[in-house]
């Protein structure tokens, strides 16, 4: 039997969207993952505190099997790292936040210079932070078609300031194999942040030169390296 064949049938893949998303734009990853056999989960958070976010996720965990290879993009990097479940036997991240323990998500994704189209961020009237609509095309998903931005500029979710200015705990990394895909054009997290947190964390590197949403623009290579994981977790 091929190892692709075993990771099919015995590890289970959790993706967790980031800010200003939601499940549904894991869909160009879900569709290949699911038709290799393997379970694929989307998890939603809500995106009202880091301890929500936290508590959702583990909601989600329960649900499944596993052993689990456990995705996220973004801001969720921070949350798959703040989880104790014993069904995460790995880690992927997707353009990622990587906050050590005691680090907030907001002092990592601040950290260096941003992109000179990266957004300027603040909370609204209900305290909620939207991505203004013309950073989809700008920073946020800049290789994306026309309609690809109208789906994510519509169906984009708020998060709050209480998600990203919470001091993180010991990060779940520090005690599972972790792989980061580095978003080398990424115009919301420079590349020279993810390089610098992907080193730290002693990661399995795969750079690529795709934008902050390569589950949209570029699914086949968000693809291949959560295979890799898989295949490991499976030989494992």
């Amino acid at each position: 039997m091929s190892p692709q064949k075993i990771s099919s049938q015995n590890v289970d893949i959790v993706l967790v969207h980031g800010a200003w998303g939601d499940g549904s734009g894991w869909a160009k990853v879900i569709a290949p993952l699911s038709a290799s056999g393997f379970a694929v989960t989307a998890a939603p958070l809500p995106l009202t505190s880091f301890a929500d976010d936290i508590a959702a996720l583990e909601r989600a965990l329960e649900r499944v099997t596993g052993p689990v290879v456990l995705v996220g993009h973004a801001y969720a990097g921070a949350v798959i790292a703040s989880v104790r479940s014993e069904k995460v036997k790995a880690l992927v991240y997707v353009a990622a936040l990587a906050p050590e323990e005691g680090e907030t998500v907001a002092d990592v994704f601040y950290r260096g210079e941003p992109h000179p189209q990266a957004p300027k961020l603040a909370p609204d009237s209900h305290g909620f932070i939207y991505l203004p609509h013309e950073a989809f095309a700008a920073a946020y998903a800049q290789n994306a078609r026309g309609e690809e931005l109208a789906v994510l500029a519509a169906a984009q979710r708020p998060i709050s300031p209480a998600c990203i200015t919470v001091p993180g705990p010991r990060p779940l990394w520090k005690s599972r194999p972790a792989w980061f895909l580095i978003a080398e054009e990424d115009r919301m997290i420079s590349a020279a942040n993810q390089h610098f947190m992907a080193e730290r964390m002693q990661a399995t590197q795969r750079s690529f030169p795709v934008d902050h949403t390569p589950m949209t623009t570029a699914p086949e290579v968000v693809v291949e390296v959560i295979r890799d994981a898989a295949a490991a977790v499976a030989d494992a």
